[in-house]
């Protein structure tokens, strides 16, 4: 079954690294005394060492050791093997270009459907869904794909943003680069705000945090959902 933690950011202003989660990954992860991360979408072009070390003194504050994928000499075995994993944020096409190529999409996905508890944070959570194509980030290199895990049946955009009234920045909104997404592309899409998470348990997918999320869908109003809410229904 299941056991998902698929949250919009891994940072809140003002706040330390995953510090606004941690009572939750405390329990998410209860079972876990070591986490598997996974480091490659690098943040700001920072090493797979660096940013292991990041997430390990996060961790470290409820018990739980971590150690990158990067560090075993067959990271097939080591999602099979796992406790628990983490994908952290960064770039979605560089994250996704290196599980390709390391032939651990598939591997990943089945592991995560078959039960191990999974945490994913802004590009670890966009890659739950069905499809990368609703990320944020730079193509900066050019996967072999798409697809990405499907473990929610819709696909995720992070880090979502409303419209600033007041900004004079005259740019494409979030909202708009959906509706341009759904110029060509049925797939619902949910922009996820700071702060907000959704907790998956089989087939159940709960909004939590303290705000709303806005779920767009093809030739559809975009709509609201309060937190709390059961989001099964777009399987």
């Amino acid at each position: 079954m299941k056991n998902c933690i698929i949250a919009s950011t891994s940072t809140l202003h003002g706040g330390d690294y995953l510090e606004y989660i941690l009572p939750e990954l405390q329990l998410h992860f209860q079972n876990c005394k070591t986490i598997l991360f996974i480091p490659y979408a690098r943040p700001s072009g920072i090493t797979h060492d660096e940013y292991t070390s990041k997430v390990a003194q996060a961790f470290g504050k409820i018990n739980i050791v971590v150690k990158g994928i990067h560090e075993f000499e067959n990271p097939q075995e080591a999602i099979h093997n796992a406790e628990g994993i983490f994908t952290g944020g960064g770039n979605t096409f560089l994250l996704v270009t290196q599980l390709y190529k390391n032939e651990l999409m598939n591997i990943l996905a089945d592991t995560v459907k078959a039960g191990t508890p999974y945490l994913g944070t802004s590009a670890g959570s966009n890659i739950c869904g069905l499809t990368m194509q609703t990320t944020n980030d730079m193509p900066i290199i050019y996967p072999p794909s798409f697809q990405t895990l499907g473990l929610i049946p819709f696909n995720l955009n992070p880090h979502y943003l409303d419209p600033d009234h007041q900004s004079q920045h005259m740019g494409e909104t979030r909202e708009t680069r959906i509706k341009e997404f759904h110029a060509f592309n049925t797939l619902p899409v949910l922009g996820l705000r700071e702060g907000s998470w959704l907790e998956v348990k089989g087939d159940k997918i709960t909004l939590k945090g303290n705000l709303q999320a806005r779920l767009f869908r093809q030739n559809l109003l975009p709509e609201e959902l309060e937190t709390g809410s059961d989001l099964s229904f777009l399987n």
